[in-house]
């Protein structure tokens, strides 16, 4: 008389002789292989893919024909996801958290920090929490989006947050022109912004011998005023150059409630 497990693809007859022997030695089906120690008592159907456990440390008791495990907690752990090579997780080490990014499982303990070597692209919003006495982000090299446009200013520029930090043209502006500030073409500015974010954009425009400058401003297409540097708008741009305008646009209450410092700078 035997009793039948499924490990992985492979069902084995397992006989009795060997269960009144508790699994003294190693059972290997397959690519499988799992030693189960002394402390077993009675076992049931068990269904593994691809996993090696090392030891046991509490009983698995579902009766032959359950559903499978209850508890079980092994040494160690080696996992594969199909495309990348097998992570272990270190024997006796606390706190690890097995996670996959597609491509490879990633191993990390929480207490120790997270190092990340693959590259990721993450989207959603994502939110790091620091502490009263550390900061929650801290970066090296980091870029901002620009985009680079052989453009001429003129009319209605929307400017799409979600698109770039930076906006260049790079063509001789051939009017003045009103900078509409959004989100993105389909979401506003006020719905994506919180109250109490601020969030800080660049115009890079080209003059040629006739300069041009922004004559108005404004956010999801309502009319704002910025605060400028100096206290004075600008009224004309400067000739065969670049005039760089920055915007820094805090959300301050209420729905579309804004405070825009802004500036124009010639290069």
């Amino acid at each position: 008389m035997a009793v039948y497990y499924t490990f992985g693809n492979a069902t084995a007859a397992i006989p009795l002789s060997q269960l009144d022997n508790n699994f003294a030695t190693p059972i290997t089906i397959g690519n499988v292989s799992a030693q189960l120690g002394n402390t077993v008592s009675t076992i049931g159907n068990i269904t593994l893919a691809n996993v090696t456990i090392s030891s046991v440390s509490t009983p698995i008791t579902p009766a032959q024909g359950g559903t499978g495990l209850v508890t079980i907690t092994a040494n160690s752990l080696l996992v594969g996801n199909g495309t990348g090579s097998v992570t272990t997780i270190s024997s006796g080490t606390s706190g690890n958290v097995l996670t996959s990014n597609g491509t490879a499982w990633l191993s990390q303990a929480p207490s120790a920090g997270v190092s990340l070597s693959a590259n990721n692209t993450w989207t959603g919003t994502q939110t790091f929490n620091g502490t009263s006495s550390t900061f929650s982000e801290v970066l090296l090299n980091a870029a901002e989006t620009t985009t680079v446009s052989a453009t001429a200013a003129t009319g209605t520029i929307n400017f799409y947050i979600n698109s770039q930090s930076v906006l260049y043209y790079t063509s001789n502006a051939s009017a003045n022109w009103t900078l509409n500030v959004a989100f993105s073409s389909g979401t506003s500015l006020n719905t994506a912004l919180a109250t109490g974010q601020t969030v800080t954009i660049a115009f890079l425009v080209t003059n040629g011998s006739t300069a041009y400058y922004q004559s108005a401003f404004t956010i999801d297409g309502t009319s704002v005023t910025p605060k400028w540097q100096g206290g004075t708008a600008p009224a004309s741009g400067d000739a065969s150059a670049i005039d760089v305008y920055t915007y820094t646009i805090t959300k301050t209450g209420a729905s579309a409630t804004f405070t825009v410092l802004a500036s124009q700078t010639q290069f």
